[in-house]
């Protein structure tokens, strides 16, 4: 009786068409924002079974609780070949392994470049001879406890950030950021790509290591903590954070001894490159996404990487298993007279700060952001108020001014992604599709569907049997 007695409600539950009809009559509707879970027919046994497993609920917690404690400390600068025990002749890239047939452009363009950079080519067409012929060796940064933004190519030569987390122990180390527009890691490899990377190699990577080792560890953490409370989301837009970095080193560099010219030329790229501070960023979020890792019966998301081919999860409960499907293209604003055509699909290790709760997921805290990848203040906020749908918790560390200071969405559930059909957003740079073009934009991107109910179906083949 009460329901016939009170006004009738409704509520739209899928296409809004139903919904829409109904408001041109005046006629006031909640539309429920549902959507169908991810995968086949057998993903609702497999996600039953992974909720069922006992271990589950406790595993996830133990995983984000690692997670959201892990540190973040810049403790030095050095060579790839004294880091991470690179020979001539091995790379690195970002995203899951691939192979030469299948890369592309703007990978198989940084790895011409790195072969050019390391002075076992002297020209472009003889450097991808030599990486057709097979005596060259690449693997994925993440092998090695790198990570590398966009194609990630990193050779013995390059300099490396290596971070610690004081918390777990753990290590973690990412190149030198070169800038924007034709770099090395959008796929350039003309002159003046080489010509930076040496100088980096000679002159500011040795300036850095020296002003580290004076000044002591840098906080990163703390840094990437400020900069959101800035405007910075930390993945796509790290201005603050590029120039809290350059304070914190500043006296150390102009105290070094090195000739001054030096000094004010490594001052003058530090501070006019906004990206600078990506790069430390990232090996912050690879060190607590490594600290998660390796939790039996926790669905926690511990990477997203890619490699312009391919997009690819690893999850804490399956170890270094790769879950892949194909990279999507980014959608957003385009350089110049570049349009969706010249665009590559999304490559590159930076979707770490969004596996950690920073970059897109974080979206809300830099509303200028919007400007650069396009859209509206608006969607920033809904891109980060969605992401709390499909994360296991709220990070203390990371907040978000305009929600009231609240914690950004932290861990990305495999199964919570399955079950809303929900995908995680990634704010990034767009690089050109043709080997040696450059950056051509920057957008938003999602990952593909398929890959979050393949992780579940491998969790669920571990889960114990139960009965």
């Amino acid at each position: 009786m009460s329901l016939l007695g009170a006004p009738p409600r409704v509520v739209a539950v899928g296409a809004p068409m139903f919904a829409d009809a109904l408001t041109a009559q005046a006629v006031a509707v909640s539309q429920v924002d549902w959507r169908p879970p991810l995968g086949g027919e057998g993903t609702p046994g497999e996600v039953a079974r992974v909720l069922a497993d006992p271990r589950h609920q406790a595993a996830n917690a133990t995983a984000v609780g690692r997670m959201l404690a892990a540190g973040a400390e810049l403790v030095d600068v050095r060579p790839a070949r004294e880091a991470l025990g690179l020979d001539s002749g091995s790379f690195l890239h970002a995203g899951p392994p691939i192979e030469w047939e299948r890369a592309s452009g703007p990978l198989r363009g940084a790895l011409i470049g790195a072969v050019l950079l390391e002075g076992m080519a002297a020209t472009p067409d003889e450097a991808e001879k030599a990486l057709t012929a097979g005596g060259l060796h690449w693997e994925p940064c993440h092998h090695h406890g790198a990570v590398g933004p966009m194609a990630g190519v990193v050779s013995p030569s390059m300099w490396m950030f290596e971070l610690r987390d004081p918390v777990h122990g753990g290590t973690a180390w990412c190149s030198l950021n070169e800038g924007l527009g034709k770099v090395l890691r959008y796929g350039a490899y003309g002159p003046e790509v080489v010509e930076r990377l040496r100088w980096m190699s000679t002159v500011l990577g040795p300036l850095l290591r020296t002003a580290v080792g004076a000044s002591g560890a840098v906080d990163v953490k703390a840094i990437a903590t400020q900069m959101l409370q800035m405007g910075d989301e930390g993945h796509n837009r790290n201005r603050a954070g590029t120039l809290m970095f350059l304070r914190e080193l500043l006296p150390s560099l102009i105290d070094s001894g090195a000739p001054t010219s030096e000094v004010a030329e490594a001052v003058r790229f530090i501070a006019g490159n906004d990206h600078f501070f990506l790069n430390l960023g990232m090996p912050a979020c690879k060190l607590a996404g490594d600290a998660a890792r390796d939790v039996p019966g926790s669905s926690l998301v511990v990477a997203m990487a890619r490699n312009g081919t391919d997009f690819g999860i690893q999850v804490s409960g399956t170890g270094d298993a790769w879950f892949t499907g194909p990279a999507n293209t980014p959608e957003g604003l385009y350089l110049g007279s570049f349009g969706p055509a010249d665009a590559n699909p999304d490559i590159g290790d930076s979707a770490i700060t969004e596996t950690c709760g920073i970059g897109g997921f974080a979206m809300a805290a830099a509303p200028a952001i919007v400007r650069f990848v396009g859209g509206e203040v608006a969607d920033a906020i809904e891109a980060t108020q969605l992401m709390y749908e499909i994360t296991l918790a709220e990070n203390p560390t990371y907040q978000v001014p305009v929600l009231g200071f609240r914690g950004t969405p932290t861990g990305i559930d495999a199964v919570l992604v399955t079950r809303t059909g929900i995908l995680p957003h990634i704010n990034t740079g767009m690089a050109g599709r043709v080997a040696g073009t450059g950056q051509v934009g920057a957008g938003l991107v999602n990952p593909p569907e398929s890959i979050f109910p393949e992780a579940v179906a491998a969790l669920a083949e571990l889960a114990p049997l139960l009965g």
